[in-house]
């Protein structure tokens, strides 16, 4: 498709360029100076208009049949997460069986999962169309609902909170999955049991392990995209990329400290976005 469209760019500039040499050769003779520039000058806007047509209609008519095609695969999605989520619940009331009953929390906890990866995807189809939902909202609150959701899925791992309000004026679902990626890290990086720490007061977020940690060398590198500390963790590397892009975007401050062998420790200072 795009060698087509650089052919027709390439052949149509050639063909009109060369028109334009030829109806100025002939008209130099002819015509007056300034009104021989006012002809060239407006040949070439309508040059450069044709051109840009010619150029950004194509993509931009694939570009809003991927849209198109994007909204119909989440509205799919949605469908049968919610047929799932819905038929579980029922299932789970008429069953006695303990052993039953943590499947079905299980089932329940992987479609949570699923349908924060659909409100994902919406949000980045939405983002790229620059309609981000910024509001106001209480980011302990927020915090709450996010381990409410994570935990079932880190039955292991240990969370401390301590949680303060504060109220901030931001993209929501962009900070959801910030903080997702940080307590996911967390626990990857750690013992099976992992311990971490959820501290937010003084308008800063921490979030700490006791996990393997990093050296000098790695904490340089952790926010490179696809870059990971270790080889063998599960994942492609991109979270805490967008993370700091999420940060740099609001102006949160982000802070990492890190040791290898004790753990990680990382701050959200949301005293700029306030």
């Amino acid at each position: 498709m795009f060698r087509n469209i650089s052919l027709s760019i390439f052949l149509f500039f050639v063909t009109t360029t060369l028109l334009i040499l030829t109806l100025f050769y002939f008209l130099q003779t002819q015509v007056s100076l300034p009104y021989l520039i006012a002809i060239i000058l407006f040949l070439v806007l309508v040059m450069g208009f044709a051109m840009v047509k010619l150029s950004v209609e194509p993509m931009r008519e694939q570009y809003t049949q991927l849209e198109h095609f994007s909204k119909e695969i989440l509205h799919e999605l949605n469908l049968p997460i919610t047929t799932i989520m819905t038929n579980t619940a029922m299932l789970k009331k008429s069953s006695e069986d303990a052993r039953a009953l943590k499947r079905f929390g299980r089932i329940e906890a992987a479609c949570s999962m699923l349908q924060e990866r659909y409100k994902e995807l919406d949000y980045l189809i939405k983002k790229q169309m620059q309609h981000e939902q910024v509001e106001r909202f209480d980011v302990a609150m927020l915090i709450q609902e996010r381990l409410n959701l994570l935990k079932p899925l880190y039955s292991k791992a240990h969370f401390s909170e301590d949680l303060a309000s504060v109220s901030v004026n931001i993209d929501r679902i962009g900070l959801a999955k910030v903080i997702d990626n940080i307590i996911d890290n967390s626990v990857k990086y750690s013992s099976e049991n992992a311990v971490i720490d959820i501290v937010l007061k003084d308008k800063r977020l921490t979030i700490r392990d006791k996990g393997q940690g990093m050296d000098e060398v790695a904490l340089f590198q952790i926010f490179d995209r696809y870059y990971q500390s270790d080889s063998e963790a599960l994942g492609f590397g991109i979270g805490l990329g967008l993370v700091k892009n999420y940060c740099d975007k609001y102006k949160i401050k982000l802070h990492v400290d890190s040791t290898k062998g004790e753990g990680t420790t990382m701050q959200l200072d949301f005293s700029g976005v306030i």
